[in-house]
């Protein structure tokens, strides 16, 4: 039945409740009401006999009789049985059968099966209520093709209006409807989403969850993504963050199920876990200190001094991300989460038979593996590294780095000097595979010997000389000049000089070799060659005491006139007369810068030490005058006064 026709029925009272419906049928529906209801108005102007009512009185343009007799001849003979009999108990029993049936209200979502997909759209079952339809247009502005079928089930919402006598239905707000509502659960209910990336946008992606979310590069996952390109077009669950259905935003992650993934395993782990156990685990991330390893759940801390037994440079040449070792828990901090691990101590100890294989004194080959400032670190075989003490380096005692001698990666000889297991401690020498200069320094460089060295060093006592490579000599202070008198030994030398010195003495023991720089041109023994006690030489005063007066007999040759040797003795009567000062009575006889004759009383070459008289000098002179006198006057009667005399006259 036509829209046209509800409208002539509407003064009847199924007309009304036509009206009233909305008009929210379908097709079958409105022809078997429209049939009933033409049948009841029959009945009710056949008892009541009313005018038929004219045109103007009901706004229609076809006239009503035609119409009321067409519904009679419809009727069933019961019907038209008690209309004519006008009983109004028989009028309510036919308004009860052929009652409008309830039509949903606006915005209500149901199931429905699909009746049939035509150009306007999919035409709708809902069960017995009522037939609608879903327009075309809504797919096509959805921008996807009718994917229903006829007998499918489809869900929708009613909306208001008809079209074609059907009501307006809507697929995409009912689907909608759902997903948001499925939304604010799984946001209440804190459970997963199941969505796919769709685009890049700032910040993070896009993700189709039945509405368009947004899911942050952060919460991607446990770590940041950088690159969003490998995430594009991947089913992921995620988890409502934030939610505003009224601005249509919804913010999820995926982060947030993974670190509930993580605690979950962590917790399981932590109660499993105990110090002592051997795990397996996936390395994570190598570093220079050490390597994380994945658990399970928790990340331990594989130290680099842990990996292997001896000195690893860079864990990476060990281990590689992904990697899956076997490792032994050390230390479990249930409170702070950490986790320390060890894989050296799953593999045999080198350190166990280190005593027997490597006594003192063996020479080993090593490997230099690292260079501090005290010395260089030799690996004798893996695990094993020894001390080689800067000290035991080079048998010369000026040695600036260990750096200087040898290089990381050298294969060098070592021997063994002392092994303390206990300690894992090994120490190492290196001088020790070198002949010791000392052993043979006697007989290479005797007393007496000249040497040529490098002025190493200098102090206030004297000047070290390198002769050779680990042997050096000490120039003293005083063997530095005979004549000078050196203060400090910079005033001669200078660090890198090349001297020539004299051996003076070799003392193995302790190692010291003592050298002269003077002795190399020994002008002392050169004039006790030349000179014997007794004999009687001119010399300068150079300086006075009070003991007695320093005489230069020679360049850099002095000798000592003491006191007693300068003025003639005193009388027995005279020696309580009162005297001059020491001093007094030595500048009265010689005075400093004056030469005069004095005799050798005393020579001692060891200790360069000359005697002097001047009194017996004088007293030979007289001598010799006296016996030059005698021999001129031929007279052996001649006193010495008259020598002194007849020299005074000239004679």
């Amino acid at each position: 039945m036509s829209p046209e026709h509800d409208t002539n029925l509407q003064p009847a009272v199924a007309g009304e409740a036509s009206t009233e419906a909305g008009g929210e049928f379908s097709a079958e529906h409105s022809e078997a009401q429209g049939a009933a209801a033409g049948a009841a108005t029959a009945v009710a102007r056949a008892a009541e006999a009313p005018e038929v009512p004219s045109e103007q009185d009901h706004g229609s343009t076809a006239p009503a009789a035609p119409e009321a007799t067409e519904a009679v001849n419809a009727a069933s003979p019961a019907a038209m049985e008690s209309a004519e009999c006008g009983s109004t108990e028989t009028m309510d029993r036919l308004l009860d059968q052929f009652s409008t049936p309830e039509v949903a209200s606006e915005g209500e979502i149901f199931e429905g099966h699909v009746l049939a997909v035509t150009d306007a759209g999919v035409v709708v079952d809902v069960g017995g209520k009522f037939e609608g339809l879903v327009p075309a247009q809504e797919f096509l502005d959805a921008g996807a093709a009718i994917e229903f079928g006829p007998g499918q089930t489809i869900e929708v919402e009613r909306v208001h209006g008809q079209k074609e006598g059907y009501v307006l239905l809507s697929h995409a707000r009912a689907h909608r409807r759902r997903v948001w509502e499925r939304i604010e659960k799984s946001s209440r209910e804190h459970t997963n989403l199941t969505g796919k990336t769709l685009e890049r946008i700032k910040g993070g992606i896009v993700v189709d969850i039945g509405v368009r979310a947004f899911l942050p590069a952060s919460q991607i996952e446990l770590r940041p993504v950088h690159d969003l390109e490998p995430w594009l077009n991947r089913e992921l669950e995620v988890r409502v963050l934030k939610l505003n259905r009224k601005r249509g935003n919804v913010v999820v992650s995926r982060r947030a199920l993974l670190e509930e993934e993580e605690k979950a395993k962590r917790e399981a782990l932590a109660a499993a876990l105990s110090e002592g156990a051997v795990v397996t685990g996936r390395v994570k991330n190598v570093t220079d200190y050490g390597v994380f390893v994945d658990l399970g759940g928790m990340d331990g801390l594989l130290h680099v001094s842990d990996l292997v037994w001896g000195r690893v440079q860079r864990p990476s040449s060990v281990v590689q991300p992904g990697e899956e070792i076997e490792v032994k828990v050390l230390k479990f901090d249930k409170e702070k989460q950490r986790i320390s691990l060890g894989r050296k101590q799953l593999l045999p100890d080198p350190w166990a038979t280190v005593p027997e294989r490597f006594p003192v004194g063996t020479r080993v080959q090593g490997k230099v593996v690292g260079l501090t400032d005290y010395g260089a670190f030799v690996q004798i075989e893996p695990g094993v590294e020894g001390l080689v003490h800067v000290s035991e380096m080079t048998w010369s005692k000026h040695v600036k780095h260990p750096s200087k001698i040898v290089k990381l990666g050298d294969q060098v000889e070592v021997a063994v000097l002392e092994v303390r297991p206990d300690q894992r401690r090994i120490s190492l020498g290196l001088k020790q595979t070198f002949p010791d200069p000392w052993e043979a320094a006697a007989e290479k460089y005797p007393v007496g010997s000249i040497v040529r060295g490098r002025i190493r060093n200098l102090a206030d006592f004297g000047a070290f000389v390198e002769i050779e490579e680990g042997m050096e000599g000490l120039i003293h202070i005083s063997d530095v000049s005979w004549t000078e008198r050196i203060k400090h030994p910079s005033e001669k030398f200078k660090k890198g000089d090349t001297v020539e010195a004299r051996v003076l003495k070799v003392d193995m023991q302790n190692r010291r070799l003592s050298l002269g720089l003077k002795q190399v041109n020994d002008i002392w023994a050169n004039w006790f060659a030349a000179h014997h006690v007794g004999d009687v030489l001119k010399g300068k005063v150079v300086r006075a005491t009070d003991f007695g007066a320093f005489v230069e007999l020679a360049e850099g040759i002095e000798g000592l006139c003491h006191v007693s040797e300068i003025e003639e003795r005193r009388a027995k009567g005279e020696r309580d007369k009162p005297r001059l000062p020491r001093d007094a009575r030595v500048t009265s006889v010689l005075a400093p810068g004056q030469e005069y004759d004095f005799k050798i009383l005393r020579l001692e070459p060891e200790q360069h030490k000359i005697s002097l008289s001047y009194r017996a000098a004088q007293k030979q002179a007289e001598r010799q005058d006296m016996e030059s006198f005698r021999s001129s006057r031929s007279s052996p009667n001649a006193t010495i006064g008259d020598a002194i005399l007849a020299k005074r006259q000239g004679l």
